[in-house]
């Protein structure tokens, strides 16, 4: 089975930075791309950026140039840095992760119980 626990959500002001942590344990052989999405009240689920197993990165535009996703292969943590926050930004904050299980190599897919994040004007 595995786990993702996120952290770092809180309430700050507009235009300050955040970074967000989104810790995987268990049974792993290997991560292939870890994401987070994010959910704002009343809105579906929307990608905010992936990072792959050779750290190709990608970025939904509303974050390009303020957010920066990048992983420690060695804790199996992924993590977000948002700078310049705006108050739009203010959602649930969500990690994903897929890769094999170790001994089955089987595929895996796991989400985080989300990580809320609220930016005051």
């Amino acid at each position: 089975q595995v786990q993702l626990v996120e952290s770092g959500g809180c309430l700050v002001q507009a235009g300050v930075s955040l970074r967000l942590s989104c810790a995987v344990s268990g049974n792993i052989f290997s991560i292939i791309t870890m994401a987070w999405y994010r959910r704002a009240p009343g809105q579906q689920r929307e990608l905010v950026a992936t990072i792959t197993s050779n750290n190709s990165t990608n970025y939904a535009d509303f974050v390009k140039g303020r957010f920066t996703i990048d992983r420690a292969n060695a804790k199996n943590t992924v993590y977000l840095q948002m700078n310049s926050l705006k108050p739009e930004d203010t959602a649930v904050y969500y990690c994903r992760t897929d890769g094999r299980i170790a001994g089955s190599y089987k595929r895996f897919e796991s989400w985080g119980q989300g990580t809320q994040v609220t930016v005051s004007s």
